[in-house]
């Protein structure tokens, strides 16, 4: 094994920084921050399943709501009509572009009437409960074997 000289000017966490750059999955990385991933509440009531995530500033035309499978799916867009072409920003938090959210629902949920409503800037989602099927008793014939 080689001995390396420690050099005070070698920065491990820049060396972590570079390599994760190089990465295929975190390249245009920069250009993702554009877009953001929703914060989500799931609840339920006795006969629903209710997801709530606050979109303020989206435009409800901007947003799409589809269940499949159990998974529910919360996508759009977020358009800042007002950009300031000055880069002198002290803080910029405000996010602009698409998000994508997908959420494994607790409970099996009857997908036909799932409703949206948006009001105040959240979003908030009712998934009917699915009506549990009950088990059927079957009967078990018995069959003798001829010798």
């Amino acid at each position: 094994m080689a001995i390396t000289r420690w050099n005070p000017q070698w920065d491990p966490f820049q060396e972590i920084e570079e390599m994760m750059g190089r990465l295929p999955s975190t390249i245009g990385a920069g250009s993702m921050q554009k877009g953001f991933v929703p914060a989500v509440d799931i609840y339920e009531d006795k006969n629903n399943v209710i997801v709530e995530t606050p979109l303020a500033g989206v435009a409800p035309e901007d947003v799409e709501v589809s269940v499949d499978g159990g998974v529910l799916t919360i996508q759009g867009v977020s358009r800042k009509e007002h950009e300031v072409e000055e880069k002198n920003y002290y803080r910029k938090e405000v996010r602009s572009g698409s998000f994508f959210r997908q959420v494994v629902l607790p409970t099996p949920v009857n997908e036909d009437k799932v409703a949206a409503e948006f009001a105040d800037g959240v979003l908030k989602i009712t998934c009917p409960k699915a009506v549990p099927s009950k088990a059927k008793k079957i009967a078990v014939a018995v069959k003798k074997l001829k010798k």
